[in-house]
């Protein structure tokens, strides 16, 4: 998928007998995860917060969102730059340089004296994510080896899910002071550096490349057509998650105090289906995307038909997370295949991809409940925009399935 020399060293590395070299490989992907796990409790934990910034600057809640805004400007379009700006660095200094990028930015947040500055902040946390996720993804592919960049993705994306267990109802029971938090999260992303410092192999392996080979599969119709697919029907992710406190309160009416218990319940469905698409993304060309799309919008319907019922909506939160986070292992996996020459960049544009499915998840929700609909009735912006991901996907990508174009 990278190319024969890496490849080799894949195989390389994937069967060598040391048992300190297993342990160093364990130790290399724990620190890769490590890093995903702070860049994801930073971007879940400051929705957690955001009434206590507001508080503090004398802002409304509807300002306050420009933060969040700001950071996921800053996914969205550092993912591409920094990737292609960075692309002849060695992965492993890569990874390192978006690492101390991200604890600046955190500790810039925690020194905000008003939205503006707090906003260029969180812009600023939000560039590494893209080019981390995609650099993480050939750096763990190096260990996996080529044949399994799947389960390779899926390693680097469980940090993620698992802030989504613990970021979100953290920042909710926190009593640090929002400042502190940005700080805390500051403090375990040098730790993350350090281990990525210490374990990730100095190899040659993980040498970058030409920009122009990086741009190259930005060419490919193929590509843009799964950025799409994966827009689309990620968001409605997003068209839940971002609801699940007025769900939990005004809908289900259960206590406040419930909220973190259904974010953890979202959150490690999330991670569970992230474990399962890595298996599914490298035994299947599409079968992860296609079932993962499709329970999705099984359950969305019954989440908005059935889901003033407890015991309906918490499973229904975990298995709209686990059903969705399915199908991402498999994105990745095809948009590597379609342009295998730039498999930094192809990550770095999934996550940038997750991001816009962050905001049209959001925003879907939103336009159903400014029109006077119950907050019930969010998820079902989500099947309209699931169900649009997977209708693209049905008319440009089939023919793709097993076609890499030159």
């Amino acid at each position: 998928m990278f190319g024969k020399a890496y490849e080799a060293q894949c195989q390389a590395t994937k069967f060598a007998p040391s048992s300190a070299h297993h342990e160093s490989q364990a130790l290399a992907l724990f620190s890769l995860a490590l890093g995903s796990f702070c860049i994801g409790t930073s971007e879940f934990a400051s929705m957690g917060i955001i009434q206590l910034y507001a508080e503090d600057f004398g802002i409304d809640i509807p300002t306050a969102t420009n933060a969040i805004t700001g950071y996921a400007f800053g996914v969205v379009l550092g993912a591409p730059l920094a990737t292609l700006v960075a692309a002849r660095l060695n992965r492993r200094t890569l990874l390192l340089c978006l690492m101390a990028l991200w604890v600046i930015g955190n500790v810039l947040s925690s020194m905000a004296s008003n939205i503006g500055l707090f906003a260029a902040a969180r812009f600023i946390s939000g560039v590494p994510q893209g080019a981390y996720f995609g650099a993480g993804a050939v750096v763990a592919a190096y260990f996996f080896g080529a044949d399994r960049a799947g389960k390779a993705f899926a390693l680097v994306m469980t940090g993620l899910t698992i802030a989504t267990i613990f970021g979100s109802p953290l920042a909710t029971f926190q009593t640090l002071g929002w400042r502190n938090t940005y700080l805390a999260m500051a403090a375990l992303g040098a730790v993350a550096f350090l281990a990525l410092f210490l374990f990730v192999p100095r190899t040659e392996a993980l040498n970058g490349g030409s920009v122009l080979h990086e741009l190259s599969g930005l060419r490919r119709w193929n590509v843009w057509a799964m950025i799409f697919v994966a827009a689309l029907g990620i968001s409605s992710i997003f068209a839940v998650y971002a609801f699940i406190g007025p769900l939990v309160t005004d809908v289900v009416q259960l206590d406040q105090s419930t909220i973190p218990l259904a974010l953890g319940v979202f959150g490690v469905g999330m991670t569970v289906g992230n474990a399962v698409g890595g298996q599914l993304a490298d035994t299947f060309a599409f079968r992860g995307l296609i079932l993962g799309y499709g329970i999705t919008l099984i359950l969305l319907v019954i989440l908005s038909s059935l889901g003033t019922n407890a015991w309906v909506f918490m499973p229904c939160l975990f298995g709209v997370g686990a059903a969705m986070m399915a199908a991402i292992p498999t994105i990745q996996v095809r948009m590597t295949h379609f342009a295998p020459e730039a498999p930094t960049l192809m990550g770095a544009m999934n996550l940038a991809a997750l991001n816009v499915a962050n905001a049209l998840g959001a925003w879907g929700g939103g336009l159903v409940i400014a029109a006077g609909y119950s907050v019930l009735f969010s998820p079902l912006a989500g099947f309209v925009l699931t169900a649009a991901g997977l209708l693209v996907y049905f008319i440009a990508l089939p023919r793709s399935a097993s076609v890499v174009q030159a």
